[in-house]
């Protein structure tokens, strides 16, 4: 059973085959098997890469079965459309379209074992562009608050300016006015006299405004300090926001991209395994010598060939002759009389007829 299975596997037909000697049904039952195997490659293949997509295994397991079918499908077809002519030649030219869609299956199947193969290594490039992407991230938001919250940081500085400058006004008439009574600048007269309340009274109208200036300051940067912590919060919300989306960039695409990272040597290697599995089949039916199945498709469509031909040549006579045939009687017949009075009185009964049609669509109109 398992045997007649792979013989339907290879594309070829049961019925002749199963004329052939032993030897020619194993060389078909190989290649059966190759076909069948290689499906299963694609489908285990295939799933996994849909895995990666869709994250759901029941649906990865569906679409996998179906692509797994279509390759099953494509290489059945592949093999049992070379025929075997006896030129090498001939051969090459036939199955090269064939070896270069083989290629590109070899391709579509191979990438997403790879993926999962080299997954260590592929998860330790992704935590890398993880990490640059994350930095770089914060960066472009960054970039976004930093401007207000130097705009604000300015002003509280200038804020704190402002206070510090007017401190040392305060402290410079404070020092002027005990000179004063100290009689050691100034006027130079020990005791407070006019000047010293003069000065005196310069200083405590300065540090009133100084009191004002800090009440009024520190109301202003406490609030230029509460839009800085604002922004900051909204700053560490969009890092949040946005973090997740990093955390997923691990799709089909990503990976593939990361497996094109680590060194090519490994990857080719098992690209040329599935090349050579994939071609395994065609190169099999190409190198393998002509055999009793070969012949006897051969004589089989020959004969239906043969036979096509046939039919279409005795056709072609059959009309030829039946034309001359026709060419014929009617020469033969061109000259009869009691054929020309029978038309000749049909032809007045016609024309009779459309007379009287014309008179009364005529009269109609009157």
């Amino acid at each position: 059973m398992l045997k007649q299975f792979f013989i339907i596997c290879s594309g070829s037909d049961t019925a002749i085959l199963e004329t052939c000697s032993v030897g020619e049904q194993n060389k078909y039952v190989g290649i059966g098997a190759t076909v069948f195997f290689t499906a299963i490659m694609a489908f285990i293949a295939a799933s996994y890469a849909l895995y990666t997509v869709f994250d759901n295994l029941y649906t990865a397991i569906f679409f996998g079965l179906i692509w797994g079918l279509l390759i099953f499908n494509l290489d059945r077809y592949i093999v049992s459309t070379i025929k075997k002519t006896g030129n090498v030649m001939d051969e090459l030219i036939q199955a090269s379209p064939r070896i270069l869609l083989a290629i590109i299956i070899a391709v579509v199947i191979s990438k997403p074992l790879e993926l999962k193969i080299f997954e260590k290594e592929i998860n330790q490039v992704l935590l890398e562009q993880k990490n640059e992407l994350t930095l770089a991230n914060k960066n472009q938001i960054a970039e976004q608050f930093n401007p207000s919250i130097e705009s604000l940081n300015k002003d509280i500085k200038s804020l704190q300016d402002e206070i510090s400058t007017k401190e040392s006004e305060v402290n410079a008439l404070y020092n002027t006015y005990i000179s004063e009574a100290e009689g050691t600048a100034g006027t130079k007269l020990l005791g407070k006299g006019p000047v010293y309340k003069e000065k005196r009274e310069k200083h405590d109208a300065a540090l009133a405004e100084l009191q004002q200036l800090k009440a009024e300051n520190k109301a202003k940067i406490e609030a230029a300090e509460n839009q800085i912590a604002a922004l900051k919060g909204d700053f560490e919300t969009q890092v949040v926001t946005t973090q997740p989306i990093i955390n997923n960039f691990d799709g089909l695409m990503a990976r593939v991209n990361a497996l094109g990272k680590l060194p090519w040597l490994p990857s080719f290697f098992i690209f040329l395994l599935f090349l050579a599995i994939e071609t395994a089949p065609i190169l099999a039916k190409l190198l393998s010598p002509k055999g009793s199945y070969d012949f006897k498709l051969e004589d089989q469509e020959t004969a239906v060939k043969t036979s096509v031909l046939q039919n279409k040549n005795q056709r072609e006579a059959l009309l030829k002759t039946d034309y001359a045939l026709n060419d014929r009687i009617y020469s033969d017949i061109e000259n009869e009389e009691e054929l020309y009075a029978y038309k000749r009185k049909k032809a007045i009964e016609i024309m009779q007829l459309q007379t009287d049609a014309f008179y009364k669509r005529q009269k109609n109109a009157l």
